[in-house]
């Protein structure tokens, strides 16, 4: 182990980041549309941290201005679960995973028109790294998959799209609403997603019926993985260690997430493939490295990297 690296938040980051790779495998195990796993996802997930927030004492009045603030994020992110459950039930955790990922560009342009940021050599390269890869993973054979998988790969872009949004709304309500905790802020954020979702999944006609135990069994699951534990284990982790090194340990995210998805649904995968992946998550890697603003830490920008 490298000398000044404290050994427990390098262990809990690693868990962590593997911890949220399990999302998308989850969803998949779930035998529910991908709306309604949604919903169960945010629903458990709000709900358990609020049972903990409250068993800690760490829970705070909510005032109506609190849930107005939180009421933009909650949309970004339900919108972007819509998307993203979509694109695992079609193109497979890992690839949707690493789709989701390349939000770190468009924070990053974000921050050129928000904050007059600068994109040097380092961002223009990382995003060509990582669009030279996904040209490897699926621009190469685009016109060879069917239809609904070409929609699959678009459903994960946008997943992208809504989570810089999602991204972007919490910072801000954050901000705004500082004398709440951010783990209080993202109870209250997963439970508006979920009445958001469940208007989605009510649109759509699907029934929120859970039909089995390894449906409960994966549902429960990704509301402690997806909207709790792991959460937790980062945020922690992320000011004690180095950026460069947070950013490349929650690229293990993605990287977990397409290896079970070889593993556990067979995913055909070439080697010309493999050097895509690897290819885009450099890219991702090395844009997630740009500068950060004044009085905003290295690590937090990194954080963006989980999904």
């Amino acid at each position: 182990m490298t000398a000044g690296i404290p050994r427990g938040p390098l262990l809990a980051l690693t868990a962590g980041a593997a911890l949220i790779s399990l999302t998308g495998v989850l969803v998949k195990y779930a035998h529910v549309p991908p709306t309604v796993s949604g919903f169960w996802r945010m629903l458990f997930g709000g709900l358990m941290l609020t049972i903990a927030l409250a068993a800690l004492r760490q829970w705070r009045a909510v005032r109506v201005r609190d849930v107005l603030w939180m009421a933009p994020p909650a949309l970004a992110f339900a919108t972007d679960l819509y998307f993203w459950h979509r694109s695992i039930l079609v193109v497979g955790p890992g690839l949707a995973t690493l789709l989701g990922n390349l939000q770190v560009f468009l924070m990053a342009l974000a921050g050129v028109f928000l904050h007059r940021e600068r994109l040097g050599p380092r961002f223009l390269a990382g995003l060509a790294m990582a669009f030279g890869g996904l040209w490897l993973l699926v621009g190469q054979e685009w016109h060879g998959f069917t239809e609904g998988y070409r929609v699959g790969v678009l459903y994960g872009a946008f997943t992208a799209v809504c989570y810089a949004a999602y991204m972007l709304s919490f910072r801000h309500a954050q901000s705004e609403r500082s004398s709440l905790h951010s783990s209080q802020l993202l109870a209250i954020s997963s439970l508006l997603s979920a009445l958001v979702l469940a208007a989605m999944a009510f649109g759509d006609g699907e029934r929120f019926a859970i039909p089995d135990t390894q449906t409960l069994l994966a549902l429960l699951a990704l509301g402690l993985v997806g909207q709790c534990l792991g959460w937790v284990l980062i945020a922690r982790a992320m000011p004690k260690l180095p950026a460069s090194l947070v950013g490349l340990l929650l690229l293990l995210q993605p990287v977990l997430a397409f290896i079970m998805d070889v593993v556990l649904f067979h995913r055909a995968t070439r080697p010309i493939e493999w050097l895509g992946l690897i290819l885009s998550l450099a890219g991702i890697f090395v844009g997630s490295l740009r500068g950060a603003k004044p009085g905003e830490p290295d690590a937090e920008r990194i954080g963006e990297l989980v999904e």
